[in-house]
């Protein structure tokens, strides 16, 4: 059984155990931190490890398209540290751009499971997931079963014929999908269960998550994909209209009697160039203790990676907990067919 982490108590043991374990730190006191998580909860998380190790975090954000090409300009002068993206795909294309590098860290190695890590070579490991969010579905009970939206694959189903929505197949929370289905299906089952779903739309692919989310509760369409935590994010927010929005629809992590419901993740990596590759080290390590894992999922509505850390989100217990089964598939090797189900949505026609 798991403990409930209390905060404060695992703030305390998180200073005490850092305070032992980085004698080298006197030396080197700054962390260069490009960040894509524009969460105003994450300064906690940035302040305890500022409390905890006395290294000063100097941070720059941008969205993940803009770190990639600041880190790309800057070569090897860049100031960076550690980078935080989100999505396993943007991470992977970082990755296979040279830009960032591998670490060893046992700490890591037992935190975090490896299918939510980029796969590891003889000199480490390259990127690291830190929270998590399940791609769920969204569906009106008026209009749907729940046994009939039960799975991913059931979503090119002809009964669900104009009912669905989504955003861009491009997006890349939905090509992280996309490409997990198609590793289990095969090049051809994949490519033709793409087919049935945009043959299924209630309207052409655009807006956000939240968005579908809400085009279900008005009845413009009956089913659509999220993330959870958009979810998450409408039944905490404080605006009745809301709640209302929530009240209308329901929320299924698919798969749970096969492979499980795909996970993407929010992630961090070493710069290439870290100018302070310990202290980057030692905040990667930080980001899996108790305490940052909890905050990811108390302020943010995300999953914690690490194993033993359990949650107390109202909104996420609403929409069932954490205890439901997740797809397993490593999502570093997932990423390697991005550009194989792109070519795929374009000759399917779902934009």
């Amino acid at each position: 059984m798991r403990t409930l982490v209390k905060l404060p108590i695992v703030i305390a043991t998180a200073v005490a155990a850092f305070a032992v374990q980085s004698p080298a730190m006197a030396q080197e006191k700054v962390l260069n931190l490009y960040s894509a998580r524009h969460y105003q909860s994450d300064q906690v998380i940035y302040d305890t490890f500022t409390k905890t190790t006395g290294i000063k975090i100097n941070r720059v954000e941008a969205d993940d398209a803009g770190i990639v090409a600041r880190l790309r300009a800057e070569g090897a002068a860049s100031p960076a540290d550690v980078i935080l993206m989100v999505d396993a795909a943007r991470m992977a294309s970082a990755d296979s751009q040279g830009l960032f590098q591998p670490i060893k860290s046992a700490k890591l190695d037992a935190a975090i499971g490896a299918n939510l890590r980029a796969a590891p070579t003889a000199n480490g490991v390259t990127w690291t997931g830190f929270s998590t969010r399940a791609r769920v579905i969204a569906f009106d009970p008026l209009r749907v079963k729940a046994e009939d939206v039960a799975t991913y694959e059931q979503l090119a189903d002809p009964k669900l014929k104009g009912l669905l929505c989504s955003r861009s197949g491009s997006h890349p929370y939905n090509l992280s999908l996309f490409a997990t289905v198609v590793e289990r299906l095969g090049d051809a089952k994949g490519e033709n269960w793409l087919k049935g779903m945009a043959a299924n739309m209630a309207r052409a692919p655009k807006g956000g998550d939240t968005d579908q989310i809400r085009a279900v509760a008005s009845g413009e369409c009956a089913v659509a994909i999220t993330n959870s935590y958009y979810a998450a994010r409408l039944l905490r927010s404080s605006k009745s209209e809301d709640r209302t929005v929530m009240d209308r629809v329901r929320i299924v992590h698919p798969n749970q009697a096969t492979t499980g419901t795909h996970v993407n993740i929010a992630g961090g990596a070493v710069a290439r160039h870290a100018p302070n590759r310990d202290n980057a080290v030692v905040f990667m390590e930080f980001l899996a203790t108790p305490f940052a894992q909890a905050q990811f999922a108390e302020s943010n509505n995300e999953y914690p990676t690490a194993a033993g850390v359990q949650i107390n989100n109202p909104a996420l217990t609403a929409l069932g907990g954490d205890n439901f089964k997740r797809d397993t598939i490593a999502l570093g090797v997932v990423a390697k067919n991005m550009t194989k189900v792109q070519q795929m949505l374009d000759r399917v026609g779902f934009k």
